[in-house]
């Protein structure tokens, strides 16, 4: 508290001292920002590898087991099951957005029931996974079993993660 030579008392702030204030917490979030989007950008790719490792694993075992396994997508509780080998599993993905398929186009509500055949001839399709900055596309051909993550049309960088 500043007293000025009249006897009259100034409360508050300098424009210095608020200035100064600003600054630092504009330094603070511009530090942590970047680090919670690069976070998320984390975690898209990594569920990303998860699903294209989870997809080569069914098609796998289909083939080798001469079994068929399937794979159920829920986009309301956006969660994956699948049956395999070891048995059924389940797996939460959050940035899951829709499936694009050759027979009904993309789906992106509802439920979605992918077989893998000891053939290998299902249905090519492609899973789509979302978050607030970027968006992958996880491709599975079935003629060949191979699995590929990229990074969605239109965006600018490839997210590199391939499972063959």
């Amino acid at each position: 508290m500043r007293t000025s030579t009249i006897g009259i008392c100034h409360n508050g702030f300098t424009l210095v001292e608020l200035m100064v204030v600003i600054f630092i917490i504009s330094l603070v979030l511009a530090v942590s920002f970047p680090s919670f989007t690069i976070r998320q950008d984390g975690k898209l790719k990594s569920d990303a590898g998860h699903i294209a490792s989870i997809l080569r694993y069914l098609n796998d075992s289909a083939i080798f087991t001469k079994e068929t396994y399937d794979l159920n997508i829920n986009f309301k509780d956006r969660v994956v099951r699948y049956k395999g080998p070891d048995g059924e599993k389940t797996e939460r993905i959050d940035n899951l957005s829709g499936i694009t398929l050759q027979s009904r186009g993309k789906v992106s509500d509802g439920e979605v029931t992918v077989f893998f055949s000891p053939a290998g001839m299902g249905e090519s399709f492609t899973i789509h996974l979302t978050s607030v900055k970027s968006s992958l596309e996880i491709v599975f051909n079935a003629l060949s079993g191979r699995v590929k993550v990229s990074a969605h049309e239109g965006m600018a960088r490839s997210a590199g993660v391939y499972a063959s």
